[in-house]
């Protein structure tokens, strides 16, 4: 069976340990050495996102390990900006909240609900009358773009319709489809800046034309 590549396994741990308890993180916390570099970052981003605190054990402390190399705090991770969270669209009722989820659970994409980053729509405590916006990590974004291709909100406000879509729409710089479909990530090293140079890989359904881009949201 191939293996998963970096991206897809980011994102399969992610969703791992969203669905995780505090209680279940925190006893992972504490066994990090028997887990890979990988779902070590997946799992601390998870603590992080929920505000955890991990309570020291009562037990005898054990002789101090190394320093993490990849700690999240060090902002030294090649995967921090894979990790950044970016807004992909706002819904406006409970109903339309469960639709999202629902596809973006089908794809295995994580993803953050509200003020209170919820990691589902029965962890939201805030007014979906007043807007709540949907949050991923920078790595799925390509993966959502295709999700939200199925994505049809009933109760958005009429200004609201254009403008996320829009934000999230690849256009073939051949000739202009909306019909692209990801194709892979290529992970490059960083530049001077620290900045990853990884490439996404896009197919166009109508024309054939393939490209490659950096894949970052574009901000009006």
């Amino acid at each position: 069976m191939q293996s998963l590549d970096p991206a897809g396994e980011w994102l399969r741990l992610s969703e791992h340990y969203r669905r995780l308890s505090d209680d279940e993180l925190v006893g992972l916390a504490r066994q990090t050495s028997e887990l890979t570099d990988g779902a070590q970052q997946a799992l601390a981003q998870e603590i992080a996102n929920r505000r955890l605190k991990i309570p020291p054990e009562e037990s005898v402390a054990p002789p101090s390990p190394e320093p993490e190399p990849d700690s999240t705090e060090d902002g030294e991770s090649p995967y921090a900006e894979d990790r950044e969270l970016v807004d992909i669209c706002t819904v406006w009722s409970l109903a339309d909240a469960l639709k999202l989820q629902r596809l973006l659970d089908a794809a295995g994409i994580p993803f953050y609900l509200g003020p209170e980053k919820a990691a589902g729509v029965e962890g939201v405590t805030s007014n979906f009358a007043d807007g709540l916006g949907v949050q991923i990590m920078q790595v799925g974004v390509p993966f959502a773009r295709q999700v939200l291709q199925q994505y049809f909100p009933a109760d958005e406000p009429p200004e609201e319709k254009t403008d996320e879509s829009d934000n999230l729409a690849i256009h073939c710089p051949k000739c202009h489809s909306t019909e692209v479909v990801f194709e892979d990530l290529d992970r490059g090293p960083e530049n001077s800046e620290g900045k990853s140079l990884s490439k996404f890989k896009w197919t166009c359904d109508s024309c054939g034309h393939e490209w490659e881009d950096d894949g970052l949201v574009s901000e009006k």
